[in-house]
């Protein structure tokens, strides 16, 4: 492996080379790890990773290239002894990290830290997630599937922290913290192939396209893929910008986005998804079709074809029918007083409720709904699961590297943004409102002086007829009689344009108090502002280079342990986790190595049946071979314990 200073070099120092007499040896068990990395080419690709490094700044290296590769697997090899951070070898006292980087005694807090640091300057977060992009792609290689199957999730790991650096929804405890986002990718199998770390307020749809387009490029070629998410990639322009990537998209909506069963169309038949023990549907799934507006585009709609997944164990409120609403009522109309001598308490009726619906769906343009239905879920084993029972155990959760550099406010930069948008609308409203009010006083104005005019001028002609009727000698019961139902006439049609002058004045006035309420609301805003900035806090940005970096260690191992479980343990090992398979790997055991291979004599267990599966694991891993990465060949055995002492007399007497 070429070292720092070394970018050509070929030398192999990343296996424990030579031991001195044979003792027992704390975590001896860790070799097949070792070993397994050299045969997979992990060690291969972490050779090329630091060699990019070393040639990427002009800066002298000051580690050798035996001192590097040791380091390396130090950082690599951390969690795998029940160390978490750097800092951790400052109490370390143990041998096992020791004899599995080759050295008599493991490396301190200070050299390893040190090297991070190097790393972390010369790009090594970059350069090691490529090269875990390229050995996880070449590890878990299928040649027979033409589509690949890729499951993406976001998470978050808080950092404690005085300062303010950006924060996010930690899990589902409901609390937001300062904190760093990662987004990983796993395959089908549960194999966490790619991790990519960010600020902690990036969401989910900005971090999945980066880590599709990183591992692309770490691959260096595409491949149709379908990437299934969960509701946090649920936007109608994601899907269509990612459909048109070439990406088959599968989600879940959001239970804001539909209704019932009528918000879908094309609905088919109900066919059992999952029976419960005693035989009986507990889950069925139909086809549908749903259209997903577009926000930019209020035309249109995207197509997705849906799994409906209705399920018998969970149930929803829901609306009552004509029918039920009618009996209801009945029972409530027959239902006793509280007063009669024969009312008795009964049970409130029970609310209708229907089976909960878990819509599943996917930009492709035709879907078998079972097989849509079965792909999403399986979301859970192979993506939750891996990371609450192997990422978290190995130090998932553990942050490194605190490095700071202060950055805009983004909490309080989208509150002033909003602010700052809310106002400019508001300024411009009363602008408006002002320029209604002047012209519908105007208006008003206008039509009271006409309505004026119209009305004494219909009165005068009034009391002209009436005098010329009493000229003409008309009665005066009849003349009463006709002027009434004249003014009558009259008086509608003033009131009519009066009704037009009250409305324009309303409207001035209504748009007036608009004006109104509008300056005030930018007094309002105006003092937010200010409130604003005498509250802000300076927000810092972490430096994550040193966390992916160990990030990337922790995938990597996560990987390794996991190709050892497939290759090297019995079959009932098939889906243990690290909780299960760490006791194996810290076996400590008795060294004896020469020129061609090195033998571990493992220490049993104290229990019977771990014993028996301890003896398949060393016979299969005799079967297969395997070799450190200086050619020597990895023998295990395991020791078998004392005979008792009352077994010892019993055979002496027979």
């Amino acid at each position: 492996m070429a070292g720092l200073n070394q970018p050509g070099g070929r030398e192999k120092n990343l296996a424990p080379h030579a031991w001195p007499e044979p003792h027992w040896q704390e975590g001896a068990a860790g070799l097949l790890l070792v070993a397994a990395a050299s045969e997979t080419g992990l060690l291969t690709h972490f050779e090329q990773a630091v060699a990019t490094c070393a040639t990427s700044s002009s800066e002298p290296c000051i580690l050798s290239c035996k001192t590097g590769n040791q380091l390396v697997l130090t950082l690599w090899l951390l969690n795998a002894v029940g160390l978490h951070r750097t800092s951790d070898l400052r109490s370390y006292t143990g041998d096992a990290l020791g004899l599995l980087t080759g050295r008599k005694r493991a490396y301190g807090y200070f050299h390893t830290e040190r090297f991070l640091a190097h790393l972390a300057k010369r790009g090594g977060a970059e350069h090691f997630t490529d090269a875990l992009g390229k050995w996880t792609s070449h590890l878990w290689q299928d040649a027979s599937q033409e589509t690949a199957c890729f499951y993406i999730d976001g998470h978050r790991k808080p950092v404690y922290t005085a300062h303010l650096i950006p924060r996010g929804l930690i899990g589902r405890s409901g609390k937001i913290l300062g904190c760093r986002a990662l987004v990983l990718l796993h395959d089908e199998q549960g194999h966490p192939r790619l991790a990519a770390t960010a600020r902690g307020d990036e969401h989910l749809t900005i971090g999945l396209p980066q880590i599709l387009s990183r591992y692309e490029q770490a691959i260096e070629h595409k491949k149709q893929a379908r990437v299934i998410v969960d509701r946090e990639g649920m936007a109608a322009a994601f899907l269509r910008d990612l459909q048109a990537g070439g990406y088959t998209m599968i989600t879940l909506l959001k239970t804001d986005q539909y209704q019932d069963l009528s918000s879908f169309t094309e609905v088919g038949a109900f066919v059992p998804l999952e029976y419960d023990r005693q035989g009986q549907v507990v889950r069925e799934v139909a086809p549908a079709r749903f259209a997903l507006p577009l926000p930019d585009q209020p035309s249109q709609a995207l197509p997705l074809s849906v799994a409906l997944i209705r399920d018998w164990r969970k149930s929803v409120a829901r609306q009552m029918t004509e029918e039920e609403e009618e009996q209801a009522e009945e029972r409530a109309y027959k239902k006793p007083s509280v007063w009669h001598a024969n009312w008795k308490a009964e049970p409130t009726p029970a609310a209708p409720t229907t089976a909960k619906l878990i819509p599943i769906v996917t930009t492709a343009p035709v879907a078998d709904a079972v097989e849509l239905a079965q792909t999403y879920t399986r979301r859970w084993p192979v993506q939750e699961n891996v990371i609450k029972d192997f990422l978290l155990p190995l130090g998932l959760d553990i942050n490194h590297g605190y490095g700071k550099a202060p950055i805009v406010n983004s909490e309080v930069a989208k509150k002033r943004a909003t602010f700052e948008k809310r106002l400019g609308k508001v300024e411009q409203w009363a602008v408006k409102a002002l320029d209604r009010s002047r012209k519908a006083g105007r208006l008003y104005d206008r039509l009271w002086k006409q309505t004026k005019a119209y009305g004494d001028e219909r009165y005068r002609d009034l009391n002209n007829h009436q005098d010329a009727l009493r000229q003409q000698g008309m009665e005066y019961s009849q003349r009463r009689a006709q002027i009434k139902q004249e003014q009558a006439l009259i008086d509608a049609e003033l009131e009519q344009r009066w009704q037009r002058v009250r409305r324009a004045y309303d409207r001035s006035s209504q748009e007036s108090k608009k004006a109104e309420r509008y300056g005030q609301e930018q007094c309002d805003l105006l003092r937010a502002l200010e409130d604003l900035a005498a509250a802000e806090r300076l927000m810092y940005e972490l430096d994550n280079r040193k966390d992916q970096i160990m990030t990337v260690f922790k995938l990597a191992l996560t990987n390794m342990v996991m190709w050892t479980r497939e290759q090297y343990f019995p079959p009932s090992y098939a889906h243990a986790t690290w909780g299960r398979l760490a006791p194996f790997f810290q076996l400590s055991g008795m060294v004896t190595s020469n020129q061609h291979a090195v033998s571990v004599e493992l220490r049993p267990f104290n229990d019977r049946r771990y014993n028996g599966d301890l003896r398949v694991f060393c016979q299969r891993v005799n079967e297969k071979y395997p070799h450190l990465p200086d050619g020597r060949l990895l023998q295990f055995l395991v020791k078998e314990p004392p005979c008792p002492i009352l077994h010892e007399r019993k055979q002496l007497l027979a």
